[in-house]
């Protein structure tokens, strides 16, 4: 069912699903699962327990599933899943998980990683996130959906990225950024609203005039960062609510805060 070039180097024991194709020498590992209409493109090593989700494209050189690089890593058996139509540009390194980091490296559907981007170990990436050339994620990070990540930036590891925020380019990203943000600088500060993103996604204009006001009252309001984002609790607005519930939840991190 499946089309393998004759140069693979393909194990007897990896499952491959309907219409995948592996092109000429890539290398796949004994625990790998390949979905339906996968393509790998030359030159790809899919290593460990991975599985790709169906109709996932891997182009040249990309190295998926190999061992973390975490000095606490001991050979433990962990994963790395990618879900669904997502495309995977040259040179893309992406690691799985740890033992204490969950064992389990998460990328969603929908995806653009773009050529040269790392991912590394227990890192979760949403739906539709865009990291962009020569970036690197490090470990135990979250991206929500809808979220860009800038060229040659930066993220520290345990940072959260909330749904819809994009990252400017080379940007160090060493704090959580809330959903809908705006994050630019050598060391990225929230500097604004991602409006471009929320138009793109069709968000109405009452909407888009919610969250700028929760922007505002972020920046100019009183008491201390937490006591501004409480003050939002009881806003009708889903995206600011959003904005809320990210704050809320448990983090390893603190919060970029509006400048």
């Amino acid at each position: 069912m499946a089309e393998v070039h004759p140069s693979a180097v393909v194990d007897p024991a990896a499952r491959l699903g309907e219409s995948v194709r592996v092109g000429p020498f890539c290398v796949i590992g004994p625990d790998v699962v390949l979905h339906a209409g996968v393509e790998i493109r030359s030159h790809v090593v899919v290593a460990g327990a991975t599985e790709i989700g169906p109709g996932t494209v891997v182009f040249p050189f990309a190295v998926l599933g190999e061992i973390p690089q975490d000095l606490k890593y001991g050979g433990e058996k962990t994963r790395l899943v990618i879900g669904a139509r997502n495309r995977i540009r040259e040179h893309v390194t992406m690691n799985a998980g740890t033992a204490h980091g969950g064992g389990v490296t998460r990328i969603g559907d929908d995806g653009l990683f773009m050529a040269g981007c790392h991912i590394a170990h227990d890192v979760t990436v949403g739906d539709r996130v865009i990291v962009v050339n020569s970036s690197a994620v490090a470990g135990h990070c979250v991206i929500g959906d809808d979220a860009i990540v800038g060229g040659l930036s930066g993220v520290h590891q345990w940072v959260r990225i909330g749904q819809g925020a994009i990252i400017g380019a080379c940007t160090m990203v060493t704090h959580d950024v809330i959903p809908h943000g705006l994050v630019h600088g050598a060391r990225g500060e929230l500097e604004g609203v991602n409006l471009v993103g929320l138009k793109r996604r069709g968000v109405t204009r009452e909407e888009i005039a919610a969250v700028r006001a929760a922007f505002d009252a972020l920046r100019d309001g009183e008491g201390a960062f937490a006591e501004r984002v409480e003050a939002l609790s009881t806003t009708g607005s889903e995206l600011v609510r959003e904005i809320v519930d990210f704050v809320r939840a448990p983090s390893h991190r603190q919060f970029l805060t509006p400048g």
